[in-house]
């Protein structure tokens, strides 16, 4: 805790200034530090070679061997795959004696829109675009190949660049709303999936007996999860050779890799990213304000979702919650408001199990969290009635937001970047990490 009578915040591309004056105490809540890498390609090349899970990537692949890349798209390149994708095809060419003709690069796109040239181009790097078939995944497409079954009884559907081939995956670790974690498996499902694949794992999210999300999905949660398990069955399936797992900090600077067996790398990547992004708590807060960081983590509301989803972590049931999300481009995703009718009609889970979409369940997460509020205050762009049935008071102006907040003789918790620090109890934090040491 610390006096402090006020705080500047990024919002959009600049910051405002709150005033603090009259709150019992004030706490700030940031990611641990995760200083850059210094030399990236030393970095890549120990990864691959000294420092990876089994055997090197040198050991796996040989001279005329056909490779696909699976990459993640452009919603993802904050995580500079394009780097990391140059490295990887020059380590194939270089030491494996892979020629650049027997390597695809598959843009994991799951049911998101095509990339453009420009957009392969740079995802791939202009040096892999140059030397090597860079494609967009389709989860439509006719021939997708038919690989099994998995306990869950999914059928999986996968892109058939990715049967026959020795398959490299490339993500990046962070916490997810639905699956525990980002990266890895989810390279494989939903990123070349078909529609009907994916649809039938992401609904999962929604709890079997009661109109509310899963208490088996979440942040963090990896033992017991049916989305994380069924992608991980997928994932086997289709037994990628080598995975390369990317963790950055909170500037986008890549901050860990962990390369090699598949599945254990990227268990070492989610170790990692919750030991630095999982922060344990005292207490939860009678006000949270929170910020996403500013742009590009604030441009729309389903970007923005993600550091409201964590932050709202540090909230004791029934307090306030104030959100800086400028959200110029309002939603977002293109149905991501269409959802506000069935909200309004009271039908709004009924209405996700018909016809289930990624968009309608991060705003019905979305309205979850909020519920957890008192009071939910939003600075925004965003006109105040489109959210007024989400539970939002937003305002457009900072003046308009601090008239109606209260902050005498509260406990406030800032979070500067509500994307990078995922709050957690005691107890939470510890059966997390625990998840890692049990071998799970």
């Amino acid at each position: 805790m610390t006096a402090c009578s006020s705080v500047e915040l990024k919002y959009g591309r600049g910051t405002v200034s709150l005033d603090l004056s009259g709150a019992e105490s004030v706490s700030f809540l940031h990611g641990n530090d995760m200083p850059a890498i210094d030399d990236l390609p030393a970095a890549f090349r120990r990864a691959v070679e000294e420092d990876c899970a089994g055997a090197p990537l040198k050991a796996r692949v040989r001279p005329g061997d056909p490779i696909t890349i699976i990459l993640s798209d452009i919603t993802r390149f904050w995580m500079r795959q394009d780097r990391i994708c140059e490295l990887l095809v020059k380590y194939l060419e270089s030491v494996c004696g892979v020629a650049p003709e027997d390597v695809v690069v598959l843009i994991a796109l799951g049911t998101h829109r095509p990339m453009t040239e420009s957009e392969l181009e740079t995802l791939a790097s202009p040096y892999v675009y140059a030397r090597c078939r860079v494609v967009n995944h389709d989860c439509d497409a006719e021939d997708l190949a038919d690989v099994g079954v998995t306990r869950y009884g999914n059928r999986v559907e996968v892109n058939p660049l990715a049967v026959g081939r020795k398959v490299i995956t490339v993500g990046g670790a962070v916490h997810h709303l639905m699956a525990g974690y980002g990266g890895g498996r989810k390279s494989i499902l939903p990123g070349i999936c078909s529609r009907a694949t994916i649809r039938r794992n992401h609904s999962m999210a929604l709890d079997p007996d009661a109109p509310r999300s899963s208490p088996r999905v979440g942040s963090g949660r990896l033992t017991g999860n049916p989305i994380h398990e069924d992608m991980d069955d997928a994932a086997a399936l289709v037994n990628p050779v080598f995975g390369v797992n990317i963790v950055v900090n909170a500037r986008s600077e890549h901050a860990g890799l962990f390369c090699g067996d598949f599945r254990e790398a990227w268990k070492a990547s989610c170790a990692f990213c919750q030991r630095v992004y999982g922060r344990e708590i005292d207490q939860e807060a009678d006000v949270v304000i929170c910020s996403c960081g500013g742009f590009p983590k604030d441009l729309n509301l389903y970007q923005g979702v993600k550091s409201l989803l964590n932050g709202v972590n540090a909230l004791r049931p029934g307090g306030t919650f104030v959100f800086l999300c400028a959200c110029p481009e309002g939603g977002g995703a293109p149905d991501f408001f269409d959802w506000t009718k069935p909200l309004s009609q009271g039908r709004l889970d009924a209405a996700l199990r018909e016809n289930f979409t990624i968009a309608g369940y991060i705003f019905y997460a979305s309205c979850e969290a909020i519920a957890r509020a008192g009071r939910f205050l939003m600075l925004s762009e965003i006109d105040p009635e489109q959210v007024k049935d989400m539970g939002i008071e937003s305002h457009r102006s900072l003046e308009g937001l601090m008239d109606g907040l209260d902050l005498a003789g509260k406990r406030v918790t800032v979070i500067p970047h509500g994307g990078y620090v995922l709050p957690q109890s005691e107890s939470t934090y510890r059966r997390l990490n625990g998840e890692f040491r049990e071998g799970r």
